[in-house]
């Protein structure tokens, strides 16, 4: 039998290793200030010493491609003991940029006119950094401009700190692509513990989603027609003693499919490669008719010794995706759960399903599939795979798929993941872009990246959502970005 026990000082565990980064900060600022002035740069780099090499930068933005109104890629050398550093941005078409200071902050209305005017081209990024008074000039650096736009104005997310036994502050945000505003959609600061979660817009939509509250006055709420209501279902329903979970808009507006799920949570012995595991003992797959209130259920999705969750709608509508697992002996044979892709026609006028569910995926040596994400054109569908279980955020080994839906070809996405967990994508309501939450920083917080694929089938290389000052976000944020969305 597999041993686990409670981790009570992991949380503690978490926030001390920003937070001693934090403190270091603190208590050297004073000598910092002091030697700053011994051995500050000249304004402008002078004597400079070629490096030969790229610079190594924080969010890694070299080589990436982006669309033409995305928000300004500001970014700060790693190294902590550069004081100053000098960037300037030239256009392969025209136009250049030049900042200087402690991070490049580049000014939001010309970067923009930058990116318009070089569509299709690319940005040469040349950097200088200054150590202890003296500049070091590194090797010119190319960001590829695409042709298009992201085809979304914002993107929405939960912003949480970790912890597992009671809610911090938390809320759903909502945060411009083009710029760094962000505002909040919902936010527990008034109800303090309660938590928020499953904020789902229908194809980007934001005047048509569902949101999840766990409180006194908690349930499912969904904005519908312009008017916001909670969903109240008949007690005798067999979905009612549970919640409705992980939402799926069906591109009408009229349906939403959602699991129903009775999750449980347990912790690893410490030292162990995945701390936290989440699992169901029960879930199931429905449809909710949001026009008429009513549950369209069938036993195709809800098999008495299967687990049914992770549903999401076809961009026609034709098809409803979800995963499913043989239920195990929990929790002692929780990595014995393994999860296969399956769909099932539906019918948008009766309502209805058809007779059979065809199985996509499911191989012997197949890892457990997870989070299906069909593209808007239809072409592809996106999902993630780990060894077992479908919470795979706390899986290291969890890594992005592509399936084609034409050809059948499935392939790992090795031009986007990382050795640390990648899932909770979504792609783009119109384009190629899509976007996804990943671990890669320090393996502790999710963080949100972007990526576009291109003709052949192939990413770009992932860059992490813009930030204001990237040295704060990287030191001093202490929130995971989680189930990111596009929002129109």
């Amino acid at each position: 039998m597999k041993m686990h026990k409670m981790l009570f000082s992991y949380d503690r565990a978490i926030l001390q290793l920003k937070l001693k980064k934090v403190k270091t900060l603190i208590w050297e600022l004073p000598c910092m200030l002091g030697w700053l002035l011994l051995v500050a740069c000249n304004a402008q780099p002078a004597n400079e010493r070629q490096a030969g090499t790229q610079p190594d930068i924080f969010p890694d933005y070299i080589g990436v491609t982006v669309p033409v109104d995305i928000a300004p890629l500001n970014f700060a050398m790693v190294d902590d003991s550069v004081s100053s550093i000098d960037v300037t941005v030239k256009g392969s078409l025209g136009g250049s940029i030049h900042v200087g200071g402690d991070y490049a902050d580049f000014p939001i209305d010309e970067w923009h006119e930058l990116l318009n005017q070089n569509r299709g081209a690319h940005l040469s990024v040349s950097v200088a950094a200054c150590r202890e008074g003296r500049w070091t000039r590194y090797r010119t650096f190319l960001i590829n401009v695409g042709n298009d736009s992201i085809g979304a104005r914002s993107i929405t997310y939960r912003r949480i700190a970790p912890g597992y036994e009671q809610y911090g502050h938390m809320g759903i945000y909502k945060r411009s692509l083009a710029s760094f505003d962000e505002t909040a959609l919902v936010d527990n600061s008034s109800r303090p513990g309660m938590c928020v979660n499953c904020h789902t817009n229908n194809g980007g939509n934001g005047e048509q989603y569902v949101f999840h509250a766990r409180n006194e006055n908690g349930g499912t709420f969904i904005k519908h027609n312009g008017k916001l209501a909670r969903v109240v279902i008949d007690k005798k329903s067999p979905v009612a003693p549970r919640s409705f979970v992980y939402p799926g808009w069906h591109p009408s507006g009229r349906y939403c499919a959602f699991s129903t799920n009775k999750t449980s949570q347990m912790f690893h012995l410490a030292n162990a490669p995945k701390r936290i595991e989440v699992y169901d003992s029960e879930s199931d797959v429905f449809v909710y008719d949001v026009e008429k209130h009513r549950i369209i259920r069938d036993t195709l999705t809800m098999r008495r010794y299967w687990a049914e969750t992770c549903p999401a709608f076809s961009a026609d509508g034709q098809w409803l995706y979800f995963v499913t697992a043989r239920r195990q002996l929990y929790p002692v044979d929780y990595d014995k759960e393994q999860y296969v892709l399956c769909r099932v026609a539906f019918d948008e006028r009766t309502g209805r399903f058809s007779s059979d569910v065809d199985t996509l995926i499911n191989t012997p040596d197949q890892p457990s599939v997870t989070w299906p994400r069909p593209s808007a054109d239809g072409r592809y569908l996106m999902y993630t795979v780990a060894d077992w279980g479908y919470f795979t955020i706390w899986h290291p080994e969890a890594d992005l798929w592509l399936l084609d839906l034409q050809s059948g070809e499935q392939r790992r996405m090795d031009e986007v993941n990382s050795p640390r967990a990648d899932s909770f994508h979504n792609w783009s309501p119109s384009g190629n872009w899509f976007l996804f939450t990943s671990r890669r920083g320090d393996g502790l917080y999710t963080r949100i990246y972007f990526s576009r694929l291109g003709d052949d089938g192939r990413a770009t290389k992932p860059f992490l959502l813009p930030q204001r000052n990237p040295r704060y976000y990287d030191v001093q944020s202490l929130y995971s970005f989680n189930t990111p969305e596009f929002e129109l």
